[in-house]
């Protein structure tokens, strides 16, 4: 997947190298209590190994998430972040 693909398929507008390799897309369950927000830091994403065990693993109620994650990015406060691709269902 190249970068201009990846952007369209985060939405959003976040710079992206792609040729590192040093962040890559995951599976994760992100505990959130509302699923408004677009970053998260690391200590609140749990990354899996695919798809179904991040559905797996899940628990809305307790406001564990489903989603698919690119990360992690250094912010400039020094936090270890993942930002949303998507929510997965």
């Amino acid at each position: 997947m190249d970068t201009t693909e990846l952007r369209e398929q985060m939405q959003s507008d976040y710079l992206i190298d792609a040729e590192t390799g040093l962040v890559e897309q995951h599976y994760a369950v992100i505990f959130t209590p509302r699923r408004q927000r677009n970053r998260f830091p690391e200590n609140c994403v749990i990354l899996h190994p695919d798809h179904d065990a991040a559905l797996a693993a899940a628990a809305p109620k307790a406001n564990r998430h489903p989603a698919k994650v690119y990360g992690p990015c250094r912010s400039s406060e020094g936090l270890r972040l993942y930002y949303l691709v998507e929510w997965l269902n």
